[in-house]
């Protein structure tokens, strides 16, 4: 049976995440309020702003700019793109 959250990006009950991403009140948070679909949104925006920006993932700096950037997605605030970027068109 597949468990629904009432997802905190879409603001509707949609399928959520199979397990914590990752441990402790955050990893838990981001699996009781954040749905599988905004999730892998994310990975695939985070992916991009790694890849563009020419990220260190090692240092704490990033993490930091990562878990913000996380936080606005998820918020739908505004947050940051890469340089150029253009929206797909569906």
């Amino acid at each position: 049976m597949t468990r629904m959250v009432m997802c905190r990006k879409y603001q509707q009950s949609l399928e959520g995440l199979a397990f914590a991403p990752f441990p402790g009140a955050k990893g838990q948070a981001i699996f009781d309020t954040i749905s599988k679909q905004a999730w892998q949104e994310w990975l695939k925006h985070q992916t991009m702003l790694i890849n563009e920006n020419h990220l260190n993932v090692m240092q704490p700096e990033t993490h930091a700019f990562l878990d913000e950037q996380r936080e606005k997605f998820f918020s739908n605030a505004d947050y940051e793109r890469p340089k150029g970027w253009t929206p797909e068109k569906k």
